[in-house]
């Protein structure tokens, strides 16, 4: 991207996440652990070490934590070329902003929600990033089919995932992680391989394979 689209979606990040902004960085910085060490005791979140996945959760938000406050380093592998802007950083890990954006979902809610049980949405919202997560590496590594042999327990949980955006073809992601179409076979879809695409022809991004 160029640096006024980096900023662009760094600040559509922040606004769409809201309550649940996850720092890029260290996103990034699990996301490559993830990668590197799939399904054993160093996978930041694999289902395969916990009882559920509230479990699960906790333990990727404690190691999130020690990245977002530089309580430790990564292994050299995996630093560097991610995006940073260190006061949408600071600004989206306050409590204050998070709490702001949950007065927001409520008030929202309160006038345009049209049913009681609406409400009970609320929860989600404001916890939309760890959810997120925690449903593409909780299912993602433990139900659907396989088509490769990755050497982990990755699956591709929906041939048709509309759900996740394409993010539980977690098997076909984990054998070419490079690829932006994370469906590989005729009978899978990844709905925002298209959406990718049509950024690169609006010159938007540059993809270095097409």
């Amino acid at each position: 991207m160029s640096p006024f689209w980096e900023k662009f979606f760094y600040m559509s990040t922040f606004l769409a996440q809201g309550s649940s902004f996850l720092n890029p960085r260290a996103y990034a910085i699990m996301h490559r652990m993830h990668h590197a060490y799939s399904d054993t005791e160093k996978d930041p979140h694999s289902p395969h070490f916990f009882k559920d996945v509230i479990g699960m959760m906790v333990q990727t938000k404690n190691i999130y934590l020690d990245y977002v406050r530089f309580k430790i380093e990564p292994e050299p592998a995996f630093r560097d070329n991610y995006p940073t802007w260190p006061l949408i950083d600071r600004i989206g890990d306050l409590w204050i902003t998070r709490s702001l954006f949950i007065v927001f979902y409520i008030a929202f809610y309160i006038q345009f929600a049209e049913y009681w049980w609406m409400f009970l949405l609320l929860p989600i919202h404001f916890l939309m990033g760890p959810i997120h997560g925690a449903v593409v590496n909780w299912c993602g590594h433990k139900y659907g089919y396989s088509n490769y042999d990755n050497h982990d327990h990755s699956k591709n949980t929906l041939p048709l995932d509309f759900l996740m955006l394409g993010e539980l073809f977690q098997n076909n992601h984990h054998k070419k992680p490079n690829n932006v179409n994370f469906a590989l076979k005729w009978y899978e879809f990844d709905p925002s391989y298209p959406i990718i695409k049509l950024m690169h022809h609006l010159r938007i991004i540059r993809l270095r394979k097409v």
